[in-house]
């Protein structure tokens, strides 16, 4: 496999995981307005996804459609990161996730529509646009919810502090991407995106979260016990069926 292809994978499993747990808010949304507006993120994620996907199909060279990649690889093949993952637990959970990985992604893509890759700028050109308006979502909701009631204060810290040990695997550095010309290296994205995330979190009036433990393995396929349910539900039709068209 070509480090680019490898790189190129990480980047679309990332969005199709989230895609798949952002999707899971439709219709169970605390408002009307939020089930469009986390419809539309999904979709969104979902669109970034396809584009990863379908270039990382071209680049394998297995005659692998972006469909083959999403629905008929298994879970040890996956490459995302395990925040992507987890469980959405309660609103402010989801809110918090998507704070912070929504700002990796911006900072990210921002860095690679410079890229030599024409494809992979151009995937990056459109989605930071896109991410961009999913960072002012969250922000929005974590500082309506942190600096609300003693309530919404409450479990907008712990979802905070539940995600942010798995927020590190977001900046490991490898060789692959230090041997790939065309990658960002995302341990250049740390201190602007703690810099960013701690400038909401401080407005909103909660406190910043430590871990003695960061979760790491996403990047290599080792993933958290959740992964296999999300992935039988996302799977299920097209593995049911395959070959279908509709």
């Amino acid at each position: 496999m070509s480090d680019l292809f490898v790189y190129t994978l990480r980047l679309g499993d990332d969005a199709l995981i989230a895609a798949q747990r952002t999707a899971e808010w439709i219709a169970a949304a605390p408002q009307l307005e939020e089930d469009v507006a986390l419809g539309n993120i999904g979709l969104d994620q979902l669109g970034q996804a396809r584009s990863l996907l379908q270039y990382a199909g071209s680049l394998e060279g297995a005659d692998r459609s972006e469909d083959d990649l999403a629905y008929f690889r298994d879970e040890r093949d996956f490459l995302n990161l395990q925040l992507c993952e987890l469980p959405n637990g309660d609103f402010a959970f989801a809110m918090a996730r998507l704070l912070y990985f929504a700002t990796y992604q911006q900072l990210l893509y921002d860095e690679l529509r410079a890229a030599a890759d024409e494809t992979l700028a151009g995937v990056a050109g459109k989605a930071v646009k896109e991410v961009a308006y999913h960072v002012d979502h969250a922000t929005q909701w974590v500082l309506r919810l942190g600096d609300g009631t003693d309530e919404s204060h409450r479990r907008m810290q712990a979802g905070l502090d539940a995600l942010w040990p798995y927020t590190a695997e977001m900046f490991e550095s490898d060789e692959l991407v230090r041997r790939l010309a065309v990658a960002v290296d995302p341990s250049t994205l740390r201190d602007e995106w703690e810099r960013r995330v701690y400038a909401v979190i401080d407005e909103s009036t909660c406190s910043r979260s430590e871990a003695s433990y960061q979760h790491t393995g996403g990047r290599s396929g080792r993933h958290t016990e959740h992964m296999g349910y999300l992935l039988a539900e996302l799977q299920h039709v097209a593995r049911s069926h395959p070959g279908a068209t509709w």
